[in-house]
């Protein structure tokens, strides 16, 4: 590892993920797949929104690309700042192009965070190359920005950095903080910082209040170093990935899975009525009749999670997420009315059969199933065109005794 790549800073007041924060592509660390990506951005500026985990690069990025192409980086924060502060800002950079020939770089850190209106603000600037756009989210870009937007900006995904990428890092910062005794703290915190490289200087840098005597402890520092340091974002792509394992786990009969993804969410600080209302969802759609009491159990859990809370709403999250995943499976009910509607979009306006009209003189030759032997009696339910049968049992669970007791219902003559 070539450290002497860097430029070092003697600012005792920077954070030192600033300090060390590289000057050139060539010192840039991790990010192997997109590396010829970045180098045509320098070679051929071009508006490009940066998206993937926090940590990974995105805004020192924006800085390489400013200084390699030399053009005046102008950073606009979307968290603390809307559309007035963003046109006096353009309004400056459009003034000093005029005035002294800058060529300028808006960087926008955050930009999941503007609005449809405020994202539209940008797009005749875009649209007529008044400056360079560079855009940084951890939100994937398809569900959090407009269409308009995206067509006219490039999007290139970070991924979070491989340990090895963050090992040279923290070898860089150690030797920033002249404190060689924290070597042995290098793996693991590159290890336990899910792949962002500023948490991970950030823990090294914490290590530095610390005396030879205490460091001695390793584990229990570790542990309060990372006590706090899982990622899970509510609002997020990691919001996304853990609710869709949780689902497909219980659909997968794995109640171990299920509970993990549950732990997950729990201990990220995830909406409890949130996974009690998919749970509500998941009983219909993938244990539906197979065992209809899944929907009981999911209703009275949101009724008990909405009314008692955390931390106790978390047992009965438990209770309903290892029933569902044990009980047996059908999506039967599910598939049956998707295929109904779809046949009626297909389908001119089907006319209800005589006998079951309320106002066909036809109504009088409705048969009334009570007055009939077991409370059935054969008749045509369905409209005279239709000869589609949209539901096909799961023969599985109390599905299959129901199935059993119709079939033998209706094979009576």
């Amino acid at each position: 590892m070539q450290l002497d790549a860097f430029e070092l800073s003697h600012s005792h007041d920077l954070p030192l993920a600033a300090k060390l924060r590289p000057k050139t592509l060539e010192d840039f660390y991790g990010q192997a797949p997109i590396r010829k990506q970045l180098d045509k951005l320098v070679s051929h500026p071009r508006h490009v929104i940066f998206w993937g985990p926090p940590g990974t690069g995105k805004t020192t990025l924006a800085h390489i690309i400013s200084s390699q192409i030399d053009r005046e980086l102008h950073v606009f924060s979307a968290v603390t700042s809307g559309i007035p502060e963003l046109k006096r800002l353009i309004a400056e950079m459009l003034d000093r192009h005029r005035e002294f020939g800058k060529e300028s770089i808006l960087f926008i850190d955050e930009i999941h965070r503007f609005n449809k209106s405020q994202q539209d603000a940008l797009l005749p600037y875009l649209e007529n190359g008044d400056f360079l756009f560079i855009g940084a989210t951890t939100e994937y870009p398809h569900t959090s920005l407009n269409k308009a937007l995206l067509s006219r900006v490039s999007l290139i995904e970070l991924k979070a950095l491989q340990v090895e990428d963050l090992e040279q890092i923290l070898e860089r910062g150690l030797l920033d903080l002249s404190r060689p005794d924290l070597e042995g703290f290098i793996g693991d915190i590159a290890k336990l910082s899910n792949g962002d490289a500023r948490f991970a200087l950030n823990q090294l840098a914490r290590l530095t209040s610390f005396t030879e005597a205490e460091l001695e402890n390793k584990e229990q520092i570790l542990r309060e170093l990372f006590e706090h340091a899982r990622q899970y974002d509510k609002n997020a792509n990691r919001h996304y990935d853990v609710i869709s394992a949780f689902i497909k786990s219980v659909r997968g009969s794995d109640p171990d899975a299920a509970l993990l993804y549950l732990a997950i969410m729990l201990d990220g600080g995830e909406d409890p009525e949130f996974i009690a209302r998919r749970l509500m969802i998941l009983a219909s759609e993938d244990i539906g009749l197979a065992n209809s009491q899944g929907l009981q159990v999911t209703t009275n859990a949101h009724y008990v999670v909405k009314n008692i809370g955390m931390p106790e709403a978390r047992i009965t999250l438990a209770h309903a997420t290892v029933f569902l995943a044990l009980s047996p499976k059908s999506n039967s009910a599910y598939k049956a009315v998707d295929a109904a509607l779809a046949y009626v979009k297909e389908n001119p306006t089907l006319e209800v059969p005589g006998p079951l009209s309320n106002v066909s003189p036809e109504k009088k030759n409705y048969k009334y199933p009570h007055s009939y032997p077991n409370h059935y009696t054969e008749q045509r339910y369905l409209p005279v065109s239709v000869e589609e049968r949209f539901y096909r049992p799961a023969l599985l669970g109390s599905e299959k005794a129901l199935n059993d007791a119709f079939q033998n219902l209706t094979s009576k003559k």
